[in-house]
């Protein structure tokens, strides 16, 4: 039970990391009809740009200066990249920033080299936030930090086991809730989230009051980019910094974007989770189908027609599982669980 739990908040801590790199990506689809092929690579960008930084000021200026450094290069690559094929329509973007994938995939392995950099947390986040403890004798209970080796040794009568959860966890769902937060209040609460909005449905009628609708878009594109390099910075000290890390998330936020709805923040936060869930809950669960029909008294065994993918567990299967939720998503509610447009 208590591995169950630390595996349910692995996959809301997994989810709220998504949701901090698939946010950058609604912003900017939602705002500019822009679907950024090089969302993840900003997410790499951040992660190594942390890195570096981290030796030279440490890791809690890179946390902050990072994710700017990330958000001015794609304002840069707006102004001086995507603006100039935006009018040719959205394959011209699409390929653009497909492009931009491959290069920036190159120049990571130019200046970091192909294998993976060591990029730790620092001090203040290893070790685990808190400790589950699971005993025959007493039942659960919760302890702050790293749980005594005694405790978790137990007795000649009474089996004790301990589950960590780590701080970097932990510091991720902090960040991913503080970022929502910081959001939701930029888009509905200040005059630069009014003007965000109006640009995209008015932008002839924002322009007339004097705004400068590109600038707008630059730094809508600027901003969505830095969200990635956040993420990049969480990701790359929570698990690892590589070239291939981009690879790794690239497909699932697309997964994110479409299941969430196209352009909704509130979907990608909701879609996530369910994801981050999806990946991890199933690693508990080592059955197949074959042992469910069998429990019913099947008799299937390995010459029984199908065997190959009914002896199949929920645990390997778990990777796969997001896609087939995207096919489900595109046959049943093509427009997502709370978009308000299709496609």
């Amino acid at each position: 039970m208590d591995q169950i739990l630390i595996n349910i908040l692995n996959g809301i801590s997994s989810g709220l990391l998504l949701f901090m790199l698939s946010s950058g990506l609604t912003l900017i689809l939602s705002m500019m009809g822009v679907l950024n092929f090089a969302h993840a690579s900003f997410y790499m960008i951040g992660a190594y740009f942390a890195y570096t930084l981290t030796g030279l000021v440490g890791f809690w200026p890179a946390l902050v200066l990072a994710p700017l450094l990330v958000g001015a290069f794609g304002a840069l690559f707006e102004r001086g990249a995507l603006r100039r094929v935006h009018k040719f329509g959205h394959v011209p973007e699409l390929l653009i920033t497909f492009g931009l994938s491959y290069v920036v995939l190159e120049v990571v392995q130019l200046i970091w080299g192909r294998t993976t950099v060591p990029f730790s947390p620092p001090e203040l986040l290893q070790g685990p936030a808190f400790t589950l403890v699971q005993s025959t004798k007493d039942g659960f209970s919760l302890v702050a930090g790293a749980a005594p080796d005694a405790l978790c040794a137990g007795a000649a009568d009474v089996v004790v086991r301990c589950s960590r959860f780590p701080l970097t966890r932990m510091f991720v769902m902090v960040i991913a809730l503080l970022m929502l937060l910081a959001l939701w209040l930029l888009l509905t609460r200040t005059r630069i989230g009014l003007v965000i909005q109006a640009a995209l449905t008015h932008p002839e009628m924002v322009e007339a009051l004097g705004h400068n609708v590109p600038r707008v878009f630059m730094l809508v594109f600027g901003s969505g980019c830095a969200l990635a390099g956040l993420a990049g910075v969480i990701g790359g000290v929570t698990f690892i910094t590589e070239p291939s890390m981009a690879a790794v998330v690239g497909s699932i936020i697309f997964v994110v974007v479409v299941v969430g709805g196209m352009g909704s923040l509130a979907g990608a936060f909701v879609s996530s989770l369910l994801i981050g869930l999806l990946q991890t809950l199933p690693l508990t669960v080592d059955a197949s189908l074959a042992d469910l029909f069998n429990r019913f008294g099947a008799g299937l065994g390995p010459q029984s027609p199908g065997w190959p993918l009914l002896r199949i567990t929920l645990a390997q299967a778990a990777p796969i599982l997001p896609y087939l939720l995207l096919v489900l998503i595109l046959i049943f509610r093509p427009k997502g669980l709370m978009g308000t447009r299709e496609g």
